[in-house]
Order: structure tokens, then C-alpha cells, then sequence
């Protein structure tokens, strides 16, 4: 499932790597930061963690940077490792000088990167899809190629952004899940779903109790808890801490004999299932 879905990416990929120049040493000062970098928040902790491990490793992978008229750099995919250098204080950084490329490819190539690495929220790779669209004039179809994803995976990232401001910062700070913010997205009403986004921060609410809303139009007030009843206690906690893990409704159901039973993931797009294995897998 994975080779299928990366296709796209690897045909990108090895198109970059067919016509690089050779690893050089790049002054550290003499690199910007991408402008077209589609992920906005770099944790201090990831880099510092990066850093001790490229000063006891070394630099595993140079960066990808293109040159500027002036001598200067910009990078085009590789900014955490670059922080981690600026962070040992470190004069040079291993570099791949692409000497021409343009701004499509590089928002490409900085957004391919992160994907690869699972280092975007999801309104991170909402808005880098975005950009591809409005500033490149690229559908839909041709992002999908161009990152290895289906059409409608990219269609369904880019419906988080007609969320409320207050949704959106909620699912970029982990207040609630990509799961959380798709289910209220199928409450249409504007006033129940703010309602709604307010009980799931205070009161946990998981996937399929929003779910459960929905099938109800609204008219089931008390869902948090009732679809729940029949199952011992402990069987709907370790739902809910699955739930909250894998970012997807999970059931787990048993019969007279708890030692044995099945346990259900669900998920809702080709994105969905690749992002689940590869929980399962770490």
C-alpha cells in the first residue's frame, strides 16, 4: 500500500537526484531558510534531540539548497537538520546545490519531506495544498500526483481549513485529533458544531461519540456515554486510549470470555490506513 501511495514521490524524488551537483560544504551563514517551508512550528526539543544525535553521528543526509546570484543559499528541504547544525554552533553543513529550480518544485519538495518524515499537523498540509492551488494554479488531481496521495485524501485535508479559527488551533495544538476535526465537519450546523467542539475538549469526548451525533442529526444529547453501557468499564477505557493513539474510532469487542475477542480499527481514506499502519509499526 505504501510503494502505491509514494509514487508520486519517488518518481519526484529521483527526477531531483538524476540532475544534482555533488555534496559540498556550505558556510552555515550563508543559508536562508526556505520561504515556501510548509511547516510552521519546529519543536526546540526535536531540534535539540536532532542535534545530539548528528554530534555524536555526524550529518547523516545533506540538505537540498538552491544558490542565489549573491552567494547565498536557500534551502529547499532539510531546515530541521539545518536548525540542528545552527544549534551545535557547527561553520559548515553538508549541502546538494541544485543551480536551478523552481518555486513549484521547491514548496514540493519541502512538503514531500515533511510528509515523509510525519512532521506536519494536518493544517500544516492543508495550507501547503493550498499554496499549491492558489499560487501555482495546480488541481487538485496534479498535487495528488506530484506527493504520492489520492485526490481524495487531498480534498478531505484541505476541508479542515473551512473549520472555525478555534477548531483549527485546537487540532494544531493537539487538542483534538484529525479524527475529532472531520467528524464535527460532517455537523453542519455552524452553532452545534462550536457546541459540540466545546464538549469534546472538556469533557474527552472521543471519535465515535461525535459519530454517534451525527447519525442522530443532533436529537442525541447524552451520546457521550450511553453507547458505551453494555461494555465493561475497562474495555471502554482501553477504547478510548486506542482512540486517542491511533487518532481513529477503534472498537474492541468481546464475548462472555474477555480473554478473547477482536479489536476493530476504522478508517475513513487510503491516508488514513498508511498513517494508522505506520503507528501500528513504531
Amino acid at each position: 500500500m505504501r510503494k502505491a501511495l509514494g509514487k508520486g514521490i519517488d518518481a519526484l524524488i529521483t527526477r531531483v537526484q538524476d540532475d544534482s551537483e555533488s555534496v559540498k560544504k556550505i558556510p552555515i551563514n550563508n543559508i536562508l531558510p526556505n520561504r515556501m517551508q510548509p511547516r510552521q512550528d519546529f519543536s526546540e526539543d526535536s531540534i535539540k534531540e536532532l542535534a545530539m544525535s548528528i554530534k555524536q553521528h555526524g550529518l547523516a543526509q545533506p540538505i537540498l539548497v538552491t544558490e542565489f546570484e549573491n552567494g547565498k543559499y536557500e534551502i529547499i528541504a532539510g531546515e530541521r537538520r539545518y536548525r540542528a547544525c545552527k544549534y551545535l554552533n557547527m561553520s559548515e553543513i553538508d549541502a546538494i546545490v541544485k543551480k536551478s529550480i523552481n518555486e513549484e518544485k521547491k514548496l514540493a519538495l519541502a512538503l514531500i519531506e515533511n510528509l515523509q518524515r510525519e512532521d506536519l499537523n494536518p493544517i500544516e498540509e492543508a495550507m501547503a495544498y493550498k499554496k499549491l492551488m492558489s499560487n501555482y494554479n495546480m488541481t487538485q488531481s496534479q498535487i495528488a500526483e506530484y506527493c504520492g496521495k489520492s485526490k481524495y485524501t487531498i480534498s478531505n485535508t484541505l476541508r479542515l481549513l473551512e473549520l472555525d479559527e478555534k477548531i483549527i488551533s485546537a487540532l494544531k495544538n493537539s487538542l483534538i485529533t484529525e479524527g475529532h476535526a472531520r467528524a464535527l465537519l460532517s455537523v453542519a450546523d455552524l452553532q452545534e458544531r462550536n457546541r459540540l467542539f466545546e464538549r469534546i475538549v472538556a469533557e474527552k469526548l472521543t471519535v465515535r461519540d461525535i459519530e454517534n451525533y451525527s447519525k442522530t442529526d443532533g436529537k442525541q444529547k447524552t451520546y457521550s456515554r450511553k453507547s458505551h453501557s453494555k461494555k465493561l468499564p475497562e474495555i471502554v477505557e482501553a477504547e478510548r486510549e486506542l482512540e486517542k493513539i491511533l487518532g481513529s474510532k477503534v472498537e474492541i469487542n468481546c464475548g462472555a470470555d474477555p480473554r478473547a475477542g477482536k479489536i476493530i480499527i476504522h478508517y475513513y481514506s487510503l491516508d488514513d490506513y498508511s498513517k494508522i499502519i505506520n503507528k501500528l509499526k513504531a
